[in-house]
């Protein structure tokens, strides 16, 4: 039986319409398997099915998960994850492309794909209109608390396919070109999130990943923080695998605090 539609063009999610992630996003394979992208696109609730659906999809592309160039899931996918037509997403891609945010392509490999910021991030009007538009000090605290949290609760509880999921994100982070890093870096923090066990906890970091890489895309990419920052992503990854969760969460405090540091430095 087809599911019934909501007032907002939004369906009931079933089991067969919501998979539990679109995998390949930057340039894989589809899948159904579970993934970061499960905490950033969920069904959306009845009566706003646009405007939430909009909010998804930019949450999306702010997290990085789909680079500049690179297309994004298939619109039948992006609908079922959603549970809205395809109407309502095209009405949103439209939104998107008006911005000068993602274009769509035609023919065979066509698609909608993700375009190149226009405003360089490092600019000083850019870089003064994002930290203007967020409290970084809240920011920073919240994100060392829902880490530190995730952390501990994986420690305590992760599942063998958890523990195999976590050591291919860990490695994939390790091989990245630098351009390529912080998507990376994004992808292993969300899988800890998720893996903690706790839907609100991964979809409320994952928003709150989503504006400190808004700031992170502020700063320089410095090479020699980005070794300390693998030393202590393997180190995190290690005690979580270990079952030690207190030395997993102040592992992650410790690797939040670095980065809280580097981002008072640039943007104090």
């Amino acid at each position: 039986m087809a599911a019934r539609r909501r007032t907002d063009d939004t369906r009931p999610a079933a089991a067969e319409d919501v998979p539990g992630a679109v995998e390949g996003v930057g340039g894989g394979a589809a899948g159904t398997g579970p993934g970061p992208l499960a905490s950033v696109l969920r069904p959306v609730r009845a009566g706003n099915g646009f405007e939430e659906t909009l909010e998804q999809v930019l949450q999306l592309l702010r997290l990085g998960l789909v680079p500049p160039g690179d297309r994004l899931p298939a619109e039948r996918e992006l609908a079922q994850h959603l549970g809205v037509s395809r109407v309502t997403l095209r009405e949103v891609l439209k939104v998107l492309q008006d911005q000068g945010m993602v274009e769509s392509r035609r023919g065979r490999y066509g698609g909608t794909f993700v375009l190149p910021r226009a405003t360089a991030p490092g600019s000083g009007d850019e870089l003064r209109r994002r930290v203007a538009a967020v409290d970084v000090e809240d920011t920073l605290r919240f994100r060392e608390v829902l880490e530190a949290g995730a952390a501990g609760l994986c420690a305590e509880g992760l599942a063998a396919d958890g523990a195999d999921r976590l050591r291919t994100a860990l490695e994939a982070t390790q091989g990245a070109r630098l351009e390529d890093y912080r998507r990376r870096d994004t992808l292993l923090h969300l899988t800890l999130a998720e893996l903690s066990g706790s839907r609100s906890l991964a979809a409320r970091y994952a928003s709150v990943r989503a504006t400190l890489n808004e700031l992170l895309d502020c700063i320089p990419l410095l090479v020699r923080n980005l070794e300390h920052s693998q030393q202590q992503h393997a180190a995190v990854v290690e005690a979580v695998l270990d079952r030690d969760a207190e030395a997993a969460r102040e592992m992650m405090r410790e690797h939040c605090a670095g980065t809280a540091a580097l981002l008072r430095g640039f943007l104090s």
